[in-house]
């Protein structure tokens, strides 16, 4: 047993309703930095032949697969991966570089019928994907930390409250496309995975012990089920500060820099925030320049943007004030399901004490479950339920709507009851 699976161990040992909130003790001392991987910095593997000793070292490895995924965010167009950090027993930590590796569908065939650890493990599937890597089955820390009620939830928040060991912290928001990554970041990159094994089984037991377990299992294999996000409908509508453009020229202009922006920064591979920002794009949407000079006048468009930048933005500027009003944008489509909760007091005042009534009920139970309201249900499947509830508002009819606006089985039984007498009360 390794020094973090038995500090990992006396969680094991705690009673009560939730995890402790001082798993590490004072009589512990301080959590124990750790500064290095117990096998060192694992080699970056950039090439073919050093990928295939890692698949098939992995291969040969036992039990769960510790997983994580640094990406470029700020700094690169797109979510792709810059660095993915693996740890097996039996196989040790390794690095993989997937831009010199960048298919790496024959290690993820290699661990497909591994359990996968990730921490937040929405956030790092995507990429993984685009690279060839999909579990099967997954445990996802982040979450785990959530159902079991701790309060922070981050990985070095857990890896200290619940194993003792405070991680090196610094390194998350680096630009992970630089070429050779430093020695520090790649320490701090193989911390990452160093000890999710040992989290994954302390928070398992805790999950168990909390009779949580299950719902665990159904959280992960519906991440693990969910298919990839579909293309978002025009996503210029997302511009910071949109809510301020009402006219349908404003948002032809939005529409055109956005595009024009989101050219540039693919030819360019960088953020398109670098290129030019949300607000700027707002401003110029507003004021409709005139031609250059007065576009350089707006925030965002300063000085040290030289002339060609300026008569790259302002022709943009341009087509979208040469647009014909049929080829304007038409205002956002009103969005599936109940309109937003602020205006239900004047739209339907029943709707909204039914909201209120099953907020209240929510929350409550949320709160004797010890865990997030969120996680216990959705508040977009509360407003769903409340704007539109079934004709019969007994607990199979509930339940029903429920599953179908996709509640997990467990959260159906925990919280149909609850909003059954919450939506009786107000009918």
């Amino acid at each position: 047993m390794t020094d973090a699976q038995e500090t990992a161990a006396d969680l094991r040992t705690t009673t009560g309703g939730g995890p402790p909130d001082d798993v590490v003790s004072s009589s512990d001392g301080p959590p124990i930095p750790l500064l290095e991987p117990r096998e060192g910095i694992p080699p970056v593997v950039a090439d073919a032949d050093a990928l295939a000793r890692v698949v098939a070292a992995f291969a040969a490895g036992t039990g769960p697969v510790a997983v994580d995924a640094e990406r470029a965010s700020g700094y690169r167009y797109g979510q792709r991966a810059y660095l993915v950090q693996l740890r097996r027993e039996g196989a040790g930590s390794a690095l993989i570089d997937p831009v010199g590796c960048p298919d790496l569908s024959a290690l993820g065939e290699a661990l497909s019928e591994a359990e996968w650890i990730l921490h937040a493990a929405t956030q790092d599937l995507p990429c993984l994907r685009d690279i060839g890597m999909v579990p099967t089955s997954l445990f996802d820390t982040e979450l785990a930390g959530r159902l079991a009620g701790f309060p922070r939830v981050g990985l070095g928040a857990m890896v200290e409250s619940v194993l003792g060991y405070a991680l090196e912290k610094g390194h998350s928001a680096v630009d992970w496309s630089t070429r050779p990554l430093p020695e520090p970041w790649l320490r701090y990159a193989a911390l990452d995975v160093e000890l999710l094994v040992d989290l994954r089984d302390a928070l398992e037991e805790e999950l168990d012990r909390q009779g949580k377990l299950e719902w665990a299992h159904q959280e992960f294999a519906a991440i693990a089920a969910a298919p990839p996000a579909p293309p978002r409908k025009d996503p210029w509508r997302r511009t910071s500060g949109m809510h301020k453009v009402r006219r349908r020229r404003q948002m032809a202009v939005v529409r055109e820099l956005w595009e024009s922006r989101d050219r540039i920064a693919q030819r360019r591979d960088v953020s398109p925030g670098k290129v030019l920002g949300d607000a700027a794009i707002v401003e110029a949407a507003l004021a409709l320049p005139a031609n250059a000079q007065a576009l350089s006048a707006l925030p965002g468009y300063g000085q040290r943007m030289g002339r060609r930048q300026l008569e790259q933005w302002m022709a943009a500027v341009d087509r979208a004030k040469a647009l014909p009003e049929s080829e304007l944008p038409q205002p956002g489509a009103t969005p599936a399901g109940p309109p937003p909760p602020r205006s239900w007091a004047d739209k339907d005042p029943v709707a909204a004490a039914r909201l209120s009534a099953a907020r209240t009920a929510v929350s409550a139970l949320a709160e004797e479950l010890n865990l997030p309201q969120e996680n216990l249900i959705t508040p977009d499947t509360v407003r769903r339920l409340c704007w539109e509830p079934p004709q019969r508002l007994e607990a199979d009819a509930v339940a029903q709507a429920l599953a179908g606006y996709g509640a997990r089985p467990w959260q159906v039984e925990q919280v149909t009851a609850a909003l059954v007498t919450a939506l009786a009360a107000t009918a």
